[in-house]
Order: structure tokens, then sequence, then C-alpha cells
């Protein structure tokens, strides 16, 4: 009889973790519950100040091996529009924006809130929907806290590792070979999970922010065809993404979906115009400048693939 009993209690317990993992699944679903959800739930080892920190260490490299865009005019308004889509996120970090010059159409988005635009990303962008439906996706990488997530998934995978004498080392090869392939490959390569969930979230800061939500559309198309242009060696590069056809999919199914139409959206400024003209002259100039014939010429880059930090909106075609 007392087996009998705790049968009830036994599907609680079971049902429970279940629920809430629903609850928290349809919670990501909505958008109007933005601001008042947790995104990051799961396993971090990570607290807040810690990944603050970490993020700020890993910015500074970034800088470092970076040449960053100091116009005032081009990086205030990249970041006031950052600014704005993180009002209208989940995230729980201030975000600190730099513009790095960089051909790439690509962001990376760092822990603790640390974001860099690429110019490439900028002049690639048609509009200031496209552009800001790139940024939003890396919001969304900050605000669910995607990288120390996955820094604590290489972690547990390199624990898993060594034998432990109660269960005899039950992980074995396989899980040798996944932390071999997780910790070298760095912190931000996120999976294709965390990127779906990124598109995702991303999407609805977007339309949260009032901008078209097509704009994440159109900017992946873009990609898209980069892709065709490029195929062997985008190819390698989307080894972490989903398939870009796939994303624009789901995205225009998300939009059909999960987003009430509104009576207008925020497609272009005239801001975002006159940013992209004063961009697209620095880089003209820069390119015209002839190199002086008395000292070596020096082009400090950023190289993700060297960097621990690694993650991208499109983990960027000339990286």
């Amino acid at each position: 009889m007392r087996f009998v009993r705790l049968l009830p209690c036994l599907a609680s317990f079971v049902l429970i973790p279940s629920l809430a993992a629903q609850t928290q699944a349809d919670a990501k679903k909505d958008p109007d519950r933005i601001g008042s959800r947790d995104v990051s739930k799961g396993v971090n080892w990570y607290s807040i100040p810690k990944e603050l920190a970490l993020g700020k260490q890993l910015a500074a490299q970034v800088a470092r091996n970076s040449i960053l865009i100091d116009d005032p005019v081009i990086t205030e308004y990249v970041n006031r529009l950052a600014q704005n889509l993180a009002r209208n996120s989940d995230t729980k970090f201030p975000i600190t924006t730099q513009v790095i010059q960089d051909d790439s159409i690509n962001a990376l988005s760092l822990p603790g809130g640390f974001f860099f635009v690429n110019t490439g990303l900028v002049l690639a962008a048609a509009n200031e929907s496209e552009l800001a439906g790139a940024m939003a996706h890396e919001i969304a990488h900050i605000a669910a806290r995607h990288g120390t997530r996955t820094a604590t998934r290489g972690q547990i995978a390199q624990l898993s590792t060594i034998p432990l004498i109660f269960i005899g080392g039950w992980p074995g090869v396989g899980a040798s070979q996944a932390a071999n392939a997780a910790i070298p490959i760095g912190l931000l390569q996120f999976s294709k999970a965390f990127e779906s969930e990124a598109d995702l979230l991303g999407l609805e800061y977007l339309y949260k922010s009032g901008y078209d939500p097509e704009g994440m559309v159109d900017i992946f198309e873009k990609i898209e065809a980069l892709e065709q242009k490029q195929p062997g060696r985008v190819a390698k590069i989307f080894m972490d993404h989903p398939a870009t056809g796939d994303r624009i999919v789901k995205v225009q199914q998300d939009i059909q979906e999960l987003l009430k139409a509104q009576p207008q959206y925020v497609v272009n400024t005239s801001e975002f115009d006159r940013v992209k003209a004063r961009l697209q002259a620095l880089e003209n100039r820069r390119r015209n400048q002839p190199a002086s014939p008395n000292k070596p010429t020096l082009r400090r880059r950023l190289d993700t693939g060297d960097l621990v930090a690694r993650n991208g909106f499109f983990t960027g075609a000339s990286h």
C-alpha cells in the first residue's frame, strides 16, 4: 500500500520539471512577455559578475586585434541602435557596442553584453531593419547567456573524461572526443540549438523595437546568396549553424504564427542612409590611400579563428 501511495508523488516529481520546461518554452514564443521572462535558464557555472569580468577581458582582446572605427557619427548611431534593441529585449546586461573595420557581413557578441559590429554588415544592409535584424540576433545571444552556458558545457565535457570510481568512467571515448572538440573550438561556437533560439528571440526583439520583422529574413537572404557564390568556403564556416535556407523558412513561419500584425513598421530611416554613406566614404578613402614607401604596411585585423571568444551572426565569410 505504501508503494501504491508513492506512485502519484513520483509522477508529480517527474511531471513538474517537464511542465516547467514547457512553460519556459511557451514564454520564449510570447513577445508580450519580453523583459519579464528568463531566457537564460540552463546549466551555467558563471555568476553574473564572473561573466561580466570574462566579457570585459575578451572584449579587450578583440579590441587589441582589430581596427576600431572611431568616427563619432557612425559609432553613436550603431550604439544607439543597439541600446534601443537591448531595451526591448530580455538581457540583464548593459550593452557595450563598438564598430570593427572588417569587410565580412558579421557581428560579434561576447559574454556580459560586449558587442562588436563589422563595417561589412552595415554596408551590406539595404536598410535599418536589416541591420537591426542582425544586431538583434546577437543581443539574443547575450540575453540567453549562450556564451557562458556553452563554456559550462565544455567544462562539463572535460570533467566527464575523468574516470570516476563509482561510475567506472562511463563517458568513455565518446565524451573524450566531445571534450577535445569543444574546448579548442572556443567559448562562443554555439550549438545549432542556441543559434535557432537566437533567431527566435532576435526576431521578437526586432518586432518589439518596432522594426519590420521581414528585415531578418532579408539579411538572411543576403548570406544565402553569399553561400551560393562561395559554397565551399561558406559551408565550412556555417558548420555550427542551421542551414540558412532552413533559418529563412523558420523565421518566416515564426512571423506568421507568433507576431501580431502591426499597422506600420520601421523599415528604414534617413539617418541609416547618412551613416551608411559616411561609412562608405571612409572605406573608399582607406582603400585609395597610397602606402608610404618608407615604412612597411601594417594592418591589424581580428582573426576570430584564433580567439577563445568566437561567434557571429553569420560566423563571417572572411574571418
